[in-house]
């Protein structure tokens, strides 16, 4: 599954400024419930529910929470580049400031582990993150996202 396939350009953001993981989590839920048109509380709760089995910061500043729900048909991502790097609890217990946002199908199908492999694989090469700390323009961003 490509990045193309559940990012779109509109959802790229560079510089987001939020005080804490918690407030990151809540506005990501919020904006994709609108676009999904789904509650934002319970994108929320889930997310939150995924958190407590353990975080999604990956290490190396990345984090990609993510979660499922059976009234989305098809993956569904964002990112989001941090203005500056906060504390989420990650694996290596770095501060994150790259932050992809993926809301799966509550299905079985092979489409959930390629969307959340395909982001994890783009985001752990080393020259595709420090690619997208160093961009200005969000356009290029998605570019490099989603570039093969």
């Amino acid at each position: 599954m490509k990045i193309s396939d559940f990012l779109s350009s509109a959802d790229v953001t560079i510089d987001g400024a939020f005080p804490d993981k918690q407030k990151l989590l809540s506005e990501l839920s919020r904006k994709a419930g609108t676009k999904l048109d789904l509650p934002g509380e319970r994108i929320f709760s889930e997310l939150i529910k995924r958190e407590d089995l353990g975080s999604t910061g990956v290490g190396s500043g990345i984090a990609i929470p993510h979660a499922r729900f059976q009234q989305i048909a098809e993956p569904f991502g964002m990112f989001v580049r941090l203005k500056k790097p906060m504390q989420y609890d990650a694996i290596d217990g770095k501060p994150v400031d790259l932050v992809f946002l993926l809301l799966l199908p509550d299905s079985a199908g092979g489409e959930q582990p390629g969307a959340l492999a395909s982001a994890a694989r783009k985001l752990r090469d080393q020259k595709v993150a420090a690619a997208l700390r160093r961009e200005r323009d969000s356009d290029e961003l998605y570019r490099i996202l989603t570039a093969d």
